[in-house]
């Protein structure tokens, strides 16, 4: 899996070092990123359901032990990435039947644009002035690696699926 250019040992260092003060609180700075995707993309909303019920509000999805389950499960992919910096082809199996799993529930592949914005916004929050210029500019390259791996499942659906 490639993003275009490879991501450098300072950005590899970079990404593992912003991580690592980020990874401790999960849950916590998943809302954050979320809350941030909701306000960006309000129609996003009805894509969360649960046992068939409609959420009223972002509030209400947030709030939910199984979208609370659903953010654990988002920082899982992130820790997984961050994890294997060194070897992201590792995960592009993984990763294109994750972005299968997305087509199958609605998912638009220009919705990743807006959780890649909502994803650097957490770590601004989270990091203050540590989230550097560079450090963006890593996080974004990662995650655009991530995401055309995802974007893959929307392009090979295999026969008998």
């Amino acid at each position: 899996m490639e993003s275009g250019m490879p991501l450098s040992g300072r950005q590899r260092a970079l990404i593992r070092e912003s991580w690592q003060r980020v990874s401790g609180s999960p849950v916590q700075h998943g809302l954050v990123l979320f809350t941030r995707l909701f306000d960006l993309d309000p129609d996003l909303l009805p894509l969360f359901q649960y046992n068939c019920k409609q959420f009223a509000s972002p509030q209400e999805c947030l709030s939910a032990p199984e979208f609370l389950d659903h953010i654990r499960k988002v920082m899982l992919v992130i820790d997984a990435a961050v994890s294997h910096l060194d070897n992201l082809s590792c995960l592009e199996e993984y990763l294109c039947n994750l972005g299968k799993k997305h087509q199958a529930v609605g998912v638009k592949v220009e919705s990743f644009s807006t959780v890649g914005e909502s994803l650097l916004y957490m770590l601004e929050k989270c990091l203050g002035a540590a989230f550097n210029p560079d450090m963006r500019e890593a996080w974004s390259k990662l995650y655009g690696a991530v995401v055309k791996a995802m974007q893959r499942g929307w392009e090979t659906l295999p026969e008998g699926d």
